[in-house]
């Protein structure tokens, strides 16, 4: 069976020292997503990570750059391409409409100092959101994520 692609649109927030994030509870574990999502047919990447985060978050964001690129080939129904941008924080977006996941709990900054000791997946961004961060080089493409990828 041919799964199809998806591409989904991540934001990339940082904010005194620290990165936004959704946190997920699912089975009894909880874990921190970036904010984004899917990109609608006709919209454009940087349209995309705007719209989700303000409805998974209320906040309003600008997409700057794009940073990073990491694949999920396996464990979805779908192969999934991820387009990280990082964004700049405008504020609140009062009676903002939610659209939150089915297990999105809130959302939590997390101290960039600490990221490669967080839960956020995918896991091979911890590191290079810090190299990003402290002004280290940093790898764009980050290639494939497996389950239980622990970079």
């Amino acid at each position: 069976m041919k799964r199809s692609i998806r591409n989904s649109a991540k934001a990339l927030i940082i904010k005194e020292g620290k990165v936004l994030a959704i946190r997920i509870r699912d089975h009894g574990e909880e874990w921190y997503i970036m904010p984004g999502g899917g990109q609608e047919s006709e919209e454009l990447l940087t349209d995309a990570v705007c719209r989700e985060v303000a409805e998974e978050t209320g906040i309003e964001v600008t997409a700057k750059e794009l940073v990073f690129v990491i694949e999920g080939v396996h464990g979805e129904a779908f192969h999934r391409v991820d387009f990280v941008f990082l964004c700049e924080y405008i504020g609140e977006l009062p009676n903002a409409a939610s659209h939150k996941d089915h297990n999105q709990t809130g959302c939590e900054w997390l101290d960039i100092k600490t990221l490669n000791h967080s839960r956020l997946y995918p896991s091979k961004l911890r590191r290079q959101i810090m190299n990003l961060y402290e002004g280290k080089p940093y790898t764009v493409y980050l290639g494939n994520e497996e389950v239980g990828d622990l970079h």
